[in-house]
């Protein structure tokens, strides 16, 4: 019975680890940050789409590719995230991020 007891709890906790993963993989961006703010205004002036909902709860897809973005670049990058993942340099960062956003092609 303790054996039965204890593969079910084990079980419902390793679901629940796979469901809170599943909600993001990525540190949170401050709301405020000035480059993740840079990379929503310039996404949704030059990209349709962005405010449809993302596979992340609560976020659109455009708040999850800045958030992917944000967080798949180098600590040390200050440019715009969003124009960026337009560059040679950028094109893995963003398949990576229109995968993790389902924005994109």
């Amino acid at each position: 019975m303790k054996k039965t007891l204890l593969a079910v709890v084990s079980i419902v906790l390793l679901g629940s680890a796979s469901m809170a993963n599943a909600a993001g993989d990525y540190n949170d961006v401050p709301s405020s940050d000035p480059q993740f703010q840079q990379c929503i205004s310039y996404a949704n002036k030059n990209y349709t789409g962005g405010n449809e909902a993302s596979p992340i709860p609560g976020q659109t897809k455009v708040a999850a590719f800045c958030e992917c973005m944000w967080n798949e670049t180098s600590d040390n990058f200050r440019g715009n995230l969003a124009k960026f993942a337009e560059t040679e340099r950028g094109q893995a960062i963003n398949k990576t991020c229109e995968r993790y956003s389902n924005w994109g092609g």
